[in-house]
């Protein structure tokens, strides 16, 4: 019996055809095309990867980069040169003398993607380096992660590299949010605004690149929302889905409790001070309350947390249409606000107390 690609995701994985399907990224064609071209015929001299967390933004910059080294002969990369032998076996920092990636970092200097901060001695190492003539190839890259972490001496420094770009200096920037950057650096990028994978193309890569069983890989495809990143590492890493179960189990009990438990709850979120974990429970409060949405609506196959369907359906049923359309709303907006203040105990009360009532 022959499968069907478009229903079978056990059926072999449909790579963009052209330039580009030998990158191992999933999804984003259309950059991966233009990319492949660009370190065929000549790139610019800055890249920005615009998109959500975890979308894969840094594995196709880092993919780019290493096609850009590569020294092979026909479609890059190549995976067999030296170059390419120097990219495949040095993790995320690449191991390629004119390679460097450039993290958000903490007040004590360590790698801190969620919480820290691109400073301005990183951007005087990028200039000071970005003087020097690259060791091995035609290229010195340097790619720079969380763009929207950077403080303002780092932007403007930066700036000044963009503005009068070295011949031999490629720039690739990440960041979740355009807004969020000095549009004149926006301006001097070729901008890359990437957009989730679909469904169905996660469900494929995870079950066969990452071996996956179906019922996961159903499961992470709907709740990453098409982001590769966000679902490899859920999958790899048992104790985020130990912490997932935890947060479930938290709106639930939520949901049913008092005034004074809502505020108590608040109080001990808002003083653990975890950055990282609040917006992890926020995510997955909208994704509920979303799905809750759905099932009034009588689209429970839209769901995401398919594996708590039920819970789901039972809440869809005792409470009002009007009552979870308006929570969602309200959490959505505070989810943006929290992005941009610390002031977060009033936020997590005003969350917690107009959670309907189950």
């Amino acid at each position: 019996m022959t499968s069907n690609p478009e229903t079978d995701v056990t059926a072999p994985l449909v790579q963009p055809t052209g330039l580009g399907q030998g990158w191992g990224v999933y999804g984003h064609g259309w950059a991966l095309n233009l990319l492949a071209q660009a370190a065929q015929s000549g790139p610019r001299h800055a890249y920005l990867f615009l998109g959500p967390a975890q979308l894969g933004k840094t594995t196709l910059a880092r993919s780019f980069a290493q096609a850009l080294l590569c020294t092979g002969e026909g479609e890059r990369p190549c995976a067999g040169c030296r170059a390419c032998r120097l990219m495949g076996n040095g993790g995320l920092q690449g191991g390629h003398p004119d390679f460097r990636l450039i993290q958000p970092v903490d007040s004590s200097g360590e790698v801190d993607r969620a919480d820290g901060t691109l400073r301005v001695e990183q951007a005087e190492a990028i200039i000071h380096e970005a003087t020097l003539r690259p060791l091995e190839a035609r290229y010195k890259i340097f790619l720079i992660q969380e763009m929207q972490s950077a403080n303002t001496y780092f932007a403007n420094k930066l700036l000044k590299t963009l503005e009068e770009p070295p011949p031999h200096v490629i720039l690739l920037v990440t960041a979740t949010e355009r807004s969020l950057l000095l549009p004149t650096i926006v301006s001097r990028c070729q901008v890359l605004d990437l957009r989730p994978v679909d469904i169905r193309t996660a469900e494929q890569a995870l079950i066969q690149r990452w071996q996956a069983d179906a019922q996961q890989a159903r499961l992470l495809a709907r709740l990453s929302n098409g982001r590769m990143g966000w679902a490899v590492q859920r999958l790899q890493d048992a104790d985020m889905w130990t912490q997932r179960q935890e947060m479930v189990a938290q709106v639930m009990q939520l949901a049913a409790a008092d005034r004074v438990d809502r505020l108590a709850f608040a109080a001990d979120l808002a003083a653990n001070r975890d950055n990282r974990r609040l917006f992890d429970l926020l995510a997955l409060w909208i994704s509920w309350w979303r799905d809750v949405m759905l099932a009034q609506a009588g689209s429970p196959e839209s769901c995401s947390n398919i594996d708590h369907l039920s819970d789901i359906q039972t809440l869809a049923r005792s409470l009002s249409a009007q009552a979870v359309q308006a929570y969602l709303y309200t959490l959505e907006r505070i989810e943006k606000y929290l992005h941009h203040t610390t002031n977060t105990r009033l936020a997590l009360d005003v969350l917690a107390l107009r959670m309907p009532r189950a």
